[in-house]
């Protein structure tokens, strides 16, 4: 009788915990939320800068959702997004005048990597990365522009 009693305790115990142990690997990365470009910090090689910038990426299962609207150099708007998961393939994304897919890899709680393609030419590589603190985005992005061109930009984000 006490044997039973005690693996059905147990049984009892592990099946509430588990929710918990699920809710912490599932807990948002750091980079959730909204950002805004920090011109004055960011770099951008050829150049010019855009005007402005704001990122949202939204936690969805196994990845995220990301939107950024944007105002260019020339004051046109650029809205991109797309839902991508760190799975290893590439996603859709629409409204980047340089790129069709992207493909992400997380490399620890606060820095991501991920491969742009157009077509089936790589055009841009990045890794992005959240300050231990929360409160700043860095994203080093080397690549080739829509008319071909080669650039490398270091582009800081404030949370919002």
């Amino acid at each position: 009788m006490a044997r039973t009693s005690r693996i059905l305790m147990s049984a009892v115990i592990l099946a509430m915990s588990l929710p918990v142990v699920a809710a912490i690997a599932q807990a948002p990365t750091p980079v959730i939320g909204t950002w805004v470009l920090n011109v004055a910090k960011s770099k951008y090689e050829p150049g010019p800068p855009p005007k402005s910038q704001t990122r949202t990426y939204l936690a969805v299962p196994g990845g995220y959702r990301f939107t950024s609207d944007a105002v260019n150099a020339a004051g046109e708007k650029i809205h991109i997004e797309f839902t991508a998961a760190f799975d290893r393939k590439y996603h859709a994304m629409t409204g980047s005048p340089t790129a069709d897919s992207i493909m992400v890899k997380q490399v620890d709680a606060n820095t991501v990597e991920s491969t742009q393609k157009k077509g089936a030419n790589v055009v841009q590589i990045s890794q992005r990365t959240v300050s231990k603190d929360g409160k700043t985005l860095t994203v080093n992005t080397r690549g080739t522009s829509a008319d071909g061109k080669p650039f490398t930009n270091l582009e800081m984000f404030d949370k919002k």
